[in-house]
């Protein structure tokens, strides 16, 4: 009971920010132009200064866990793979692809996994997973835009994909935060503190602006694809890399770290990427809600089943 009291805590304050955006729709606050206009400053501006802060405030050399890395990396790029072409095969419209594909590997790794790992194991070993935030989330961003980019056509193209992963201000954010940590630069504390305000109400704007940009009726022309995404990222991808990871020996700190990349709904993020990288908008705003609302039940059922085994 106290696990599943754990993921609740952790999603009910999302489903409640949800809940205002779809009171901010229903009052006609904003306008859908105006929304795409609020979405467009979070990607360009909010998801930037959230990326710099994330990888510039970890302490890597205290946290350091190479094979535990070197494992998330190839996991996730093997689960990338396997859902890039699994979506290929069975869905025929581009704009859907690059929002399912998305959707399968880029998990809510900050905004819920950190917090559940919290949660089981206190702050004393949050590190480890902080750490791999640094390696994670780049990954989800590049992988993202890649995607995305790929399917804004209709053909394959490197050099504009390579150009428009450069471009894109989650990139900019993490190459710039990486350097600066890296570099030992340290920033006086003025100049900081708007930097970790901006990046810790991120996450909160844009699930508002989610849950204000949420049309139901529109889940009907998608219940296919819903249906493949929350089963992918929810049961089948959290399946074949904790499988693994349990035949390669990973406990404690380290399975829990896995639970937090793999077994989340899927990010926000990718929501705000998808609509204005010219995908199905829509379709991802879908599947974050669904994933977010079924993940309380399979984030309980995966911290319950993997703790009974003894693993953490």
């Amino acid at each position: 009971m106290e696990n599943f009291l754990v993921a609740v805590r952790a999603i009910v304050p999302i489903m409640v920010l949800l809940l205002i955006g779809a009171a901010v729709q229903k009052l006609k606050v904003l306008t859908d132009e105006e929304l795409k206009h609020v979405n467009k400053m979070i990607f360009d501006v909010f998801f930037f200064f959230m990326m710099f802060y994330n990888l510039y405030s970890t302490d890597l050399r205290a946290t350091l866990r190479p094979h535990l890395i070197i494992f998330g990396v190839v996991s996730l790029l093997i689960v990338f793979g396997l859902a890039f072409a699994f979506v290929c095969a069975i869905e025929p419209d581009n704009r859907c692809r690059g929002a399912m594909i998305q959707a399968i590997f880029r998990g809510n790794f900050v905004i819920l996994g950190v917090p559940i790992v919290s949660n089981i194991f206190g702050d004393k070993d949050i590190a480890v997973v902080t750490m791999m935030i640094a390696f994670i989330i780049p990954m989800y961003n590049i992988l993202g835009v890649f995607t995305l980019e790929t399917f804004r056509g209709h053909s394959f193209e490197l050099g504009p994909i390579i150009k428009g992963v450069l471009k894109n201000p989650m990139i900019l954010g993490a190459i710039l935060g990486v350097t600066c940590m890296l570099s030992g630069l340290v920033l006086p504390e003025p100049l900081l503190k708007p930097i970790r305000q901006v990046s810790s109400s991120t996450s909160t704007i844009a699930l508002i602006v989610l849950g204000a940009s949420f049309h139901l009726n529109s889940v009907k022309y998608h219940h296919k694809q819903l249906f493949i995404t929350v089963v992918a990222r929810l049961i089948v991808s959290p399946l074949l890399v904790m499988s693994a990871a349990v035949w390669l020996g990973f406990r404690g700190i380290e399975i829990a770290t896995l639970i937090a990349i793999y077994t989340t709904p899927c990010a926000v993020a990718s929501y705000t990427m998808a609509q204005q990288m010219d995908s199905d908008g829509e379709l991802a705003g879908n599947i974050v809600v669904f994933t977010t609302i079924c993940s309380c039940f399979t984030m309980f059922c995966w911290v319950y089943v993997l703790k009974a085994l003894g693993l953490f």
